[in-house]
Protein backbone atom coordinates (compact mmCIF):
# COMPACT_ATOMS: atom_id res chain seq x y z
CA UNK A 1 0.00 0.00 0.00
CA UNK A 2 1.56 3.12 -0.97
CA UNK A 3 1.41 6.02 1.79
CA UNK A 4 0.74 9.72 1.33
CA UNK A 5 -0.34 12.63 3.02
CA UNK A 6 2.32 12.98 5.97
CA UNK A 7 3.35 15.60 8.19
CA UNK A 8 7.03 16.01 9.14
CA UNK A 9 7.07 18.42 12.20
CA UNK A 10 11.19 18.28 11.96
CA UNK A 11 13.03 18.71 9.23
CA UNK A 12 16.24 20.64 8.63
CA UNK A 13 17.01 20.07 5.08
CA UNK A 14 16.22 18.18 1.98
CA UNK A 15 18.77 17.74 -1.52
CA UNK A 16 20.64 20.82 -1.53
CA UNK A 17 19.11 23.06 0.47
CA UNK A 18 18.43 23.46 4.24
CA UNK A 19 17.02 25.89 6.92
CA UNK A 20 20.14 27.85 7.64
CA UNK A 21 19.58 30.05 4.62
CA UNK A 22 18.45 33.71 4.85
CA UNK A 23 16.42 33.06 1.50
CA UNK A 24 12.80 32.28 1.59
CA UNK A 25 12.89 30.71 -1.85
CA UNK A 26 15.62 27.59 0.30
CA UNK A 27 12.25 26.97 2.28
CA UNK A 28 10.00 26.73 -0.57
CA UNK A 29 12.22 24.30 -2.51
CA UNK A 30 12.62 22.39 0.75
CA UNK A 31 8.51 22.22 1.03
CA UNK A 32 8.54 21.03 -3.28
CA UNK A 33 10.76 18.71 -2.46
CA UNK A 34 8.73 17.30 0.53
CA UNK A 35 5.57 17.68 -1.44
CA UNK A 36 7.12 15.19 -4.02
CA UNK A 37 7.75 12.69 -1.58
CA UNK A 38 4.22 12.39 -0.32
CA UNK A 39 5.07 15.09 2.69
CA UNK A 40 1.69 17.31 3.00
CA UNK A 41 2.71 19.97 6.00
CA UNK A 42 6.53 20.44 7.65
CA UNK A 43 7.63 22.02 10.41
CA UNK A 44 11.37 23.61 8.84
CA UNK A 45 13.68 22.98 11.76
CA UNK A 46 16.44 25.05 12.74
CA UNK A 47 19.30 24.51 13.99
CA UNK A 48 20.91 25.79 16.99
CA UNK A 49 22.99 28.49 16.18
CA UNK A 50 23.92 32.44 17.55
CA UNK A 51 20.59 33.95 18.00
CA UNK A 52 21.08 36.50 15.32
CA UNK A 53 21.89 33.52 12.22
CA UNK A 54 18.74 31.76 13.84
CA UNK A 55 16.50 34.71 13.23
CA UNK A 56 17.45 35.14 9.82
CA UNK A 57 16.19 31.57 9.18
CA UNK A 58 13.36 32.22 11.12
CA UNK A 59 12.69 35.39 9.06
CA UNK A 60 13.07 33.18 5.96
CA UNK A 61 10.53 30.74 7.14
CA UNK A 62 8.41 33.80 7.82
CA UNK A 63 8.42 34.73 4.32
CA UNK A 64 8.10 31.40 2.85
CA UNK A 65 5.01 31.10 4.84
CA UNK A 66 3.77 34.40 3.44
CA UNK A 67 4.31 33.52 0.02
CA UNK A 68 2.51 30.22 0.60
CA UNK A 69 -0.78 32.09 1.95
CA UNK A 70 -1.02 34.83 -1.25
CA UNK A 71 -2.12 32.21 -3.15
CA UNK A 72 -3.89 28.80 -2.77
CA UNK A 73 -0.78 26.63 -2.22
CA UNK A 74 0.23 25.51 -5.65
CA UNK A 75 3.55 25.65 -7.04
CA UNK A 76 4.53 26.43 -3.36
CA UNK A 77 4.87 22.30 -1.95
CA UNK A 78 4.09 20.84 1.49
CA UNK A 79 2.25 23.22 3.90
CA UNK A 80 4.66 25.29 6.34
CA UNK A 81 2.92 25.10 9.53
CA UNK A 82 5.67 27.42 11.49
CA UNK A 83 9.14 26.30 12.33
CA UNK A 84 10.69 24.37 15.00
CA UNK A 85 13.25 25.21 16.75
CA UNK A 86 16.24 22.72 17.95
CA UNK A 87 18.37 25.14 20.54
CA UNK A 88 20.20 27.12 21.69
CA UNK A 89 19.75 26.04 24.72
CA UNK A 90 21.31 22.59 24.76
CA UNK A 91 23.51 20.37 26.64
CA UNK A 92 26.91 20.37 24.57
CA UNK A 93 27.82 17.15 26.57
CA UNK A 94 24.97 15.98 24.29
CA UNK A 95 25.48 18.17 20.84
CA UNK A 96 25.89 15.32 18.51
CA UNK A 97 26.34 16.53 15.45
CA UNK A 98 25.20 19.71 16.07
CA UNK A 99 27.91 23.00 16.63
CA UNK A 100 28.11 23.03 20.44
CA UNK A 101 30.13 25.89 20.78
CA UNK A 102 26.44 27.79 19.39
CA UNK A 103 25.00 26.83 22.00
CA UNK A 104 24.09 28.87 24.86
CA UNK A 105 22.28 28.71 28.43
CA UNK A 106 18.74 29.50 28.92
CA UNK A 107 17.76 33.10 30.44
CA UNK A 108 14.59 34.65 29.54
CA UNK A 109 16.72 37.43 27.82
CA UNK A 110 18.05 35.08 25.36
CA UNK A 111 14.52 33.99 24.55
CA UNK A 112 12.64 36.83 24.23
CA UNK A 113 15.35 38.13 22.29
CA UNK A 114 15.47 34.72 19.74
CA UNK A 115 11.68 34.55 19.41
CA UNK A 116 10.79 38.77 19.51
CA UNK A 117 8.57 39.03 16.23
CA UNK A 118 8.00 35.52 15.60
CA UNK A 119 5.81 34.30 18.69
CA UNK A 120 2.97 33.64 16.55
CA UNK A 121 5.13 31.03 14.27
CA UNK A 122 7.34 29.16 16.46
CA UNK A 123 5.88 25.67 17.12
CA UNK A 124 8.47 23.94 19.12
CA UNK A 125 11.78 24.42 20.68
CA UNK A 126 13.75 21.89 22.20
CA UNK A 127 15.45 22.33 25.40
CA UNK A 128 18.21 20.59 28.13
CA UNK A 129 16.36 20.87 31.02
CA UNK A 130 19.34 20.40 33.60
CA UNK A 131 20.55 23.15 32.53
CA UNK A 132 20.51 26.55 35.16
CA UNK A 133 17.96 28.60 34.14
CA UNK A 134 15.62 25.70 31.43
CA UNK A 135 12.65 25.40 33.84
CA UNK A 136 11.95 29.18 33.79
CA UNK A 137 12.31 29.80 30.48
CA UNK A 138 10.11 25.98 29.66
CA UNK A 139 7.47 27.84 32.09
CA UNK A 140 7.45 31.16 29.77
CA UNK A 141 6.98 28.74 26.85
CA UNK A 142 4.35 26.81 27.92
CA UNK A 143 2.74 30.16 28.58
CA UNK A 144 2.89 31.49 25.07
CA UNK A 145 1.59 28.26 23.89
CA UNK A 146 5.11 27.05 22.39
CA UNK A 147 5.55 23.52 23.06
CA UNK A 148 8.86 22.59 24.83
CA UNK A 149 10.77 19.43 24.05
CA UNK A 150 13.49 18.01 26.07
CA UNK A 151 16.34 16.81 23.51
CA UNK A 152 20.14 17.60 23.91
CA UNK A 153 20.08 16.62 27.42
CA UNK A 154 22.20 14.67 29.94
CA UNK A 155 19.09 14.95 32.20
CA UNK A 156 18.28 12.03 34.69
CA UNK A 157 14.71 11.12 35.65
CA UNK A 158 14.30 13.58 37.97
CA UNK A 159 15.61 16.92 36.11
CA UNK A 160 13.27 15.41 33.06
CA UNK A 161 10.16 14.99 35.79
CA UNK A 162 10.75 18.83 36.46
CA UNK A 163 10.74 19.83 33.20
CA UNK A 164 7.37 18.30 32.55
CA UNK A 165 6.18 19.60 35.57
CA UNK A 166 7.51 22.87 33.88
CA UNK A 167 5.44 22.52 31.36
CA UNK A 168 7.61 20.53 28.91
CA UNK A 169 5.24 17.87 26.48
CA UNK A 170 7.89 16.18 24.12
CA UNK A 171 11.10 14.60 23.40
CA UNK A 172 12.91 15.34 20.61
CA UNK A 173 14.30 12.21 18.62
CA UNK A 174 14.09 9.53 21.34
CA UNK A 175 17.41 7.42 22.33
CA UNK A 176 19.41 10.22 19.84
CA UNK A 177 21.60 13.38 22.05
CA UNK A 178 20.63 12.16 25.14
CA UNK A 179 21.98 10.11 28.40
CA UNK A 180 21.32 6.76 27.15
CA UNK A 181 18.90 4.73 29.09
CA UNK A 182 20.00 2.68 32.26
CA UNK A 183 17.94 0.59 34.27
CA UNK A 184 19.10 2.25 37.38
CA UNK A 185 18.74 6.00 36.07
CA UNK A 186 16.57 5.90 33.17
CA UNK A 187 16.34 9.28 32.40
CA UNK A 188 14.57 10.89 30.05
CA UNK A 189 14.10 8.02 27.68
CA UNK A 190 12.58 6.39 30.70
CA UNK A 191 9.99 8.67 31.03
CA UNK A 192 10.09 8.93 27.48
CA UNK A 193 8.72 5.33 26.89
CA UNK A 194 6.43 5.48 30.05
CA UNK A 195 5.44 8.64 30.82
CA UNK A 196 1.10 9.19 29.31
CA UNK A 197 1.46 12.35 28.35
CA UNK A 198 4.24 13.21 26.89
CA UNK A 199 4.87 12.96 22.93
CA UNK A 200 8.06 11.36 21.83
CA UNK A 201 9.38 11.97 18.18
CA UNK A 202 10.67 8.79 16.58
CA UNK A 203 13.24 8.81 13.23
CA UNK A 204 12.32 5.41 11.97
CA UNK A 205 15.25 5.51 9.19
CA UNK A 206 16.32 2.27 10.85
CA UNK A 207 19.81 4.04 11.76
CA UNK A 208 18.87 6.32 14.29
CA UNK A 209 17.26 3.59 15.98
CA UNK A 210 17.54 -0.23 15.72
CA UNK A 211 14.74 -2.01 14.29
CA UNK A 212 14.10 -3.61 17.46
CA UNK A 213 13.84 -0.55 19.72
CA UNK A 214 11.18 0.65 17.16
CA UNK A 215 9.23 -2.42 17.40
CA UNK A 216 9.90 -1.76 21.55
CA UNK A 217 8.61 2.06 21.11
CA UNK A 218 5.39 0.70 19.30
CA UNK A 219 4.87 -1.93 21.73
CA UNK A 220 5.51 -0.16 24.98
CA UNK A 221 4.51 3.23 24.01
CA UNK A 222 0.96 4.36 23.98
CA UNK A 223 0.30 5.05 20.53
CA UNK A 224 -1.21 8.32 20.08
CA UNK A 225 1.81 10.14 21.57
CA UNK A 226 4.13 8.50 18.86
CA UNK A 227 5.58 11.03 16.04
CA UNK A 228 7.47 9.39 13.61
CA UNK A 229 9.64 12.79 12.07
CA UNK A 230 13.02 12.42 9.15
CA UNK A 231 15.14 15.27 11.07
CA UNK A 232 16.06 15.00 7.36
CA UNK A 233 19.01 17.16 6.38
CA UNK A 234 20.82 18.46 3.00
CA UNK A 235 23.48 16.49 1.55
CA UNK A 236 23.99 12.93 -0.18
CA UNK A 237 22.36 9.72 1.83
CA UNK A 238 24.61 7.08 2.34
CA UNK A 239 23.61 3.68 0.92
CA UNK A 240 21.54 3.04 4.82
CA UNK A 241 19.78 6.33 3.96
CA UNK A 242 21.11 8.52 6.46
CA UNK A 243 23.98 11.49 6.01
CA UNK A 244 27.14 11.77 8.07
CA UNK A 245 28.92 14.95 8.97
CA UNK A 246 33.15 14.08 10.00
CA UNK A 247 32.28 10.54 10.60
CA UNK A 248 29.35 11.50 12.98
CA UNK A 249 25.65 10.43 12.43
CA UNK A 250 24.36 13.81 11.05
CA UNK A 251 20.65 12.95 10.24
CA UNK A 252 18.54 11.16 8.17
CA UNK A 253 18.69 10.85 4.13
CA UNK A 254 14.86 9.77 3.81
CA UNK A 255 11.35 11.97 4.26
CA UNK A 256 8.89 10.32 6.07
CA UNK A 257 7.51 8.45 3.18
CA UNK A 258 11.45 6.45 2.96
CA UNK A 259 10.40 5.81 6.45
CA UNK A 260 7.10 4.23 6.78
CA UNK A 261 8.59 1.61 4.38
CA UNK A 262 11.26 0.34 6.89
CA UNK A 263 7.91 0.40 9.12
CA UNK A 264 6.24 -1.50 6.89
CA UNK A 265 9.42 -4.14 6.70
CA UNK A 266 9.18 -4.84 10.44
CA UNK A 267 5.24 -5.07 10.18
CA UNK A 268 4.03 -1.71 11.84
CA UNK A 269 0.00 -1.32 10.07
CA UNK A 270 -0.25 1.46 7.44
CA UNK A 271 -2.78 2.46 10.44
CA UNK A 272 -0.28 3.00 12.85
CA UNK A 273 1.74 4.23 10.79
CA UNK A 274 -0.29 6.83 9.12
CA UNK A 275 -1.86 7.69 12.92
CA UNK A 276 1.49 8.58 13.88
CA UNK A 277 2.80 10.20 11.10
CA UNK A 278 -0.74 12.79 9.93
CA UNK A 279 -2.70 12.61 13.41
CA UNK A 280 -0.49 12.74 16.19
CA UNK A 281 2.04 15.57 14.71
CA UNK A 282 -0.92 17.47 13.85
CA UNK A 283 -2.76 17.37 17.01
CA UNK A 284 0.78 18.15 18.84
CA UNK A 285 0.86 21.14 17.78
CA UNK A 286 -2.90 22.48 17.64
CA UNK A 287 -3.75 21.80 21.20
CA UNK A 288 -5.61 24.55 22.75
CA UNK A 289 -5.69 26.04 25.75
CA UNK A 290 -2.56 25.66 28.81
CA UNK A 291 0.62 23.30 27.33
CA UNK A 292 0.86 22.01 30.92
CA UNK A 293 0.87 18.42 32.03
CA UNK A 294 0.36 18.87 34.95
Amino acid sequence: MKLQGFVDLHTHGIGKHDTRADDYEDILTMARAHSKAGTMAILPTIYAGHINEMRKSLQAVSKAMEMQGKTDGSGFGAQILGVNLEGPFLNPVRCGAMDKDSFIKPTLSAYRKLIDGYEKIVKIITIAPELPGALKVIEKCADMGIKVNMGHSDATLPQALDAKKAGATGITHIFNAMRPFHHREPGIVGLGLTDSDLYIEVIADGVHLHPKTLELIFRCKSLDKIIIVSDSVKGSASAEGVIYSHGILAGSGLTIGGAAKKLQRIGITDANILRTSIDNPLRYISREGSRRCC
